[in-house]
């Protein structure tokens, strides 16, 4: 990626312009917690808990080590969740507790499927 420093008002996550090579979005099968990920984003942005730019600017207040070491939807996922405690809409004790009923559940989708 290009230093930042070389180019005023730029941030480390603004990668538009640096060469990437080809886009190949059919490569790409999509796991079924991403396509929830993207389902809940749109939900919660349709019902006003927040907007597209809440969404960026928490995925941009992640910091340089997050945003290089997560995957996009695990980027979302985070910032869906900020935006959704700033809201007041979920406290992380409601988040920790329903985690922790969904991990009871087993370690694969199946078993999570089978308790509901």
């Amino acid at each position: 990626m290009t230093d930042p420093l070389d180019h005023p008002g730029r941030r480390w996550h603004d990668m538009g312009g640096d060469a990437a090579g080809p886009v190949l979005p059919g490569d790409h099968d999509y796991a079924l917690w991403e396509k929830r990920v993207d389902a809940l984003m749109v939900l919660c942005s349709t019902k006003g808990l927040f907007t597209v730019d809440g969404l960026r600017r928490a995925i941009e207040d992640m910091g340089e080590e997050a945003f290089e070491t997560m995957t996009y939807y695990e980027r979302w996922i985070a910032a869906v969740t900020q935006n959704l405690v700033e809201s007041g809409t979920l406290t992380l004790d409601e988040i920790g507790t329903r985690m922790a009923e969904v991990a009871a559940r087993g370690p694969t989708y199946g078993n999570a499927q089978a308790d509901g």
